[in-house]
């Protein structure tokens, strides 16, 4: 549809997306949702005060006895969700009164990955007993006592760095001394291991539609992201479509349907410095059923590990090599890796980092849209390199 103003989506427009680009449900409801407020005012600042009278509000509607919260600060770190650290004095069932150090991670008006609330905390929840995340308390899926959708889980202790060295915006380029990277890397691919092998049929997924064996989990995604490409971006790119058009051709069956996190790496969980474990697995906002070989090519991509002291091997992650990092996955998970697979899911994953970088993440400061302008900016500016990347990854395989 030629002259679209993307800035002020028409219905007939949305709907079209719609009918294009079919997705499970819950995506298709927070991707029109993002539309359909598109045009309407920008993001404004949030105060503390506006988030405590919300989780107030909130709890009331959750909780039979009297509560008071406390100590409530904003919490730094993330792109595109906006967190408040407080603590609960409440009468916890099963436990009794007691002090609970919370967290609450809510959206901005709109974010350059847009993603529901309510999935992210039905699959923290259903993997809870698996793998060590932040236990879930409530959600406001819609926005009903908060500015915007939110959800509220458990403080968890760590950090996502050694104290004693540095990383670049949103986690990435890690280095993890020699020291740490057995006990950290070793929960790291076990701890993935586990979520993509565990029985999810047991958990509450009602969020999420349920894909067969087959293509159908991967045409969704491919679904997902083309259609944000279309919504966000600025300028046709030849190469974009070309990419996609290989990923569809290309399609590889899924043997397995996994809990998938989307978004696994360093930079996204936390460990305890005292004995140098992982304790917390965090940002699902990615979250889906599907191929468990999206997370091992992400987990594994050359951008998201470096080299070992001796120049010439490669440690994903920035804890093991190749090799080794894929053997001991396939003996704690009983799954096989698939390196035709791999190839794939590599492709798409630098697919899906041009959309959010090129595409929404202009499109959302653009508009004024988030309390991270400046960072979305930033990643404006590295979308070429991304791009370039995109295009080699694709004549290895053209």
């Amino acid at each position: 549809m030629p002259n679209v103003d993307k800035n002020r989506p028409s219905q007939e427009w949305i709907e079209q997306l719609r009918k294009r680009f079919p997705c499970e449900k819950e995506i298709d409801r927070i991707l029109t949702r993002k539309l359909t407020r598109r045009a309407g005012p920008p993001f404004s600042p949030v105060s503390l005060e506006t988030l405590i009278a919300g989780t107030r509000a909130l709890l009331r509607s959750k909780l039979k006895d009297d509560f008071e919260i406390s100590e409530a600060r904003w919490l730094s770190g993330g792109a595109s969700k906006l967190q408040m650290a407080f603590k609960l004095l409440w009468n916890q069932p099963g436990v009794g009164r007691t002090t609970t150090p919370l967290v609450l991670r809510m959206e901005p008006s709109e974010s350059n990955c847009e993603s529901s609330r309510l999935r992210e905390f039905q699959i923290i929840k259903a993997v809870e007993a698996v793998v060590p995340v932040p236990p879930t308390y409530w959600y406001d899926a819609n926005g009903e006592f908060y500015p915007y959708p939110a959800m509220i889980y458990g403080f968890a202790d760590g950090v996502a760095k050694p104290s004693a060295t540095t990383s670049n915006v949103t986690g990435l380029g890690i280095f993890f001394p020699p020291a740490l990277r057995e006990p950290i890397g070793g929960d790291f691919v076990d701890h993935m291991a586990r979520f993509h092998s565990f029985d999810w049929r047991k958990a509450d997924l009602s969020a999420f539609d349920k894909p067969e064996p087959g293509t159908q989990a991967i045409e969704w995604e491919l679904n997902h992201w083309e259609r944000v490409w279309e919504e966000d971006s600025n300028e046709d790119i030849p190469l974009m479509r070309l990419a996609m058009s290989w990923l569809r051709a290309n399609m590889p069956a899924v043997d397995h349907i996994s809990v998938v996190h989307g978004d696994y790496r360093t930079g996204n969980f936390l460990f305890t410095e005292h004995n140098n474990r992982i304790s917390a697995l965090l940002d699902w906002e990615m979250g889906h059923l599907g191929d468990r070989h999206l997370d091992l090519a992400w987990a594994t991509n050359p951008t998201l590990g470096h080299m070992a002291e001796d120049g010439n091997t490669f440690l994903c992650g920035g804890f093991l090599p190749r090799e080794e990092f894929f053997a001991r996955y396939e003996k704690a998970s009983g799954l096989k890796v698939i390196p035709e697979s791999l190839i794939y899911y590599d492709i798409f994953g630098a697919y899906k980092i041009v959309v959010l970088c090129m595409a929404a993440a202009y499109r959302v400061p653009s508009n004024g849209k988030s309390h991270q302008d400046v960072l979305l900016a930033w990643l404006i500016g590295i979308s070429y390199s991304i791009l370039e990347g995109l295009r080699v990854k694709l004549e290895t395989v053209l």
